[in-house]
């Protein structure tokens, strides 16, 4: 594995507008994918992508293909241009985009199972006050002994949902329990303590209840070997099979997003350039953070889509 590895923003990076600068490049885009999202969806997923309200497009049931498709299509316009990936990962949600890139779903199969997610996970959420949090400045050791005694001590569910570098930690659970850890992490001395939207109790244990359910649609849905290598961000290792594929979707409900493992897993293997490919700008900080001199490139304007193929496009004529 060397080369370029494309990698997918997940949950809370949707944005009013998300995708909509690829459609002057690409008009057929409207057709090919956007009208067939909508349709496929029974939702006016297009119009939502665009033009919001931002209240509707922060719903996980909306966000979660929005972000998804907004992936796909700027994923469309880049190999139009000539540019593919060595190797493919995505954080959390990002991780059915990867699938796609890899060969392993059908785009419209990740579509209905994104979608299929979305409304499990806010079932959860419903019921549950959940929240979501990222906590700067302390390793994972001292926010793991923080979640436990927060845990204790309000006799509510918190636990670490994400490693996304180092100092990078995320947090998720009951409401109660994560204002703990927050306070607790800034007496503790943690560089900034952010509340993360949408605020659900994503990746963690609370979402053990829709696993039967959620898995019945893993087992109905067509899998297939991956084409190219493929990085889980719920091992951050290798994915080699239709099979590993299945059980990684599966405990990506409750499990954390491993995504400082996955992109150390790629850089050892090679990778020397990463392309953030959707409507997402974070994991080109993290993975700066995480590997140094890596060169990151951006996809979620037209301009930083031209600056990115121009970039690719030099290199292949040495210019």
């Amino acid at each position: 594995m060397t080369g370029t590895a494309f990698v997918f923003p997940g949950q809370g990076s949707q944005r009013l507008g998300m995708g909509r600068h690829l459609l002057a490049q690409r008009p057929d885009l409207l057709d090919t994918y956007y009208r067939v999202a909508d349709d496929h969806l029974g939702i006016p997923l297009s119009r939502l992508s665009w033009h919001g309200p931002a209240r509707d497009l922060d719903d996980p049931v909306v966000a979660q293909p929005a972000i998804l498709l907004a992936s796909l299509a700027t994923l469309e316009v880049l190999r139009g241009r000539g540019i593919e990936p060595d190797a493919v990962a995505g954080h959390g949600l990002g991780e059915y985009a990867a699938l796609v890139a890899a060969e392993v779903l059908e785009w419209t199969d990740a579509l209905s199972l994104v979608r299929l997610r979305g409304e499990l996970t806010a079932t959860v959420a419903d019921r549950v006050q959940g929240a979501t949090v990222a906590v700067l400045g302390l390793d994972r050791a001292a926010v793991a002994r923080l979640c436990a005694a927060a845990a204790t001590a309000t006799g509510r569910a918190v636990e670490i949902t994400g490693d996304n570098g180092p100092g990078q930690t995320v947090v998720s659970g009951e409401a109660e329990a994560v204002t703990a850890v927050m306070g607790a992490a800034r007496a503790a001395g943690a560089a900034r303590v952010a509340a993360l939207k949408p605020g659900g109790p994503f990746h963690s244990r609370l979402l053990r209840g829709v696993e039967a359910e959620f898995t019945e649609a893993l087992i109905s849905t067509d899998f297939r070997e991956p084409r190219i290598p493929l990085v889980s961000s719920v091992t951050g290792t290798r994915v080699t099979t239709a099979a590993e594929a299945v059980v990684a979707l599966r405990g990506q409900l409750t499990s954390p997003v491993r995504w400082n493992q996955a992109v150390r897993t790629l850089d050892a293997c090679g990778t020397h350039r990463f392309v953030e490919v959707g409507s997402g700008l974070v994991l080109g900080g993290l993975i700066r953070r995480i590997t140094p001199g890596a060169r990151v490139h951006a996809t979620h304007t037209a301009r930083q889509l031209g600056l990115t193929a121009d970039a690719f496009t030099a290199a292949a004529t040495g210019v």
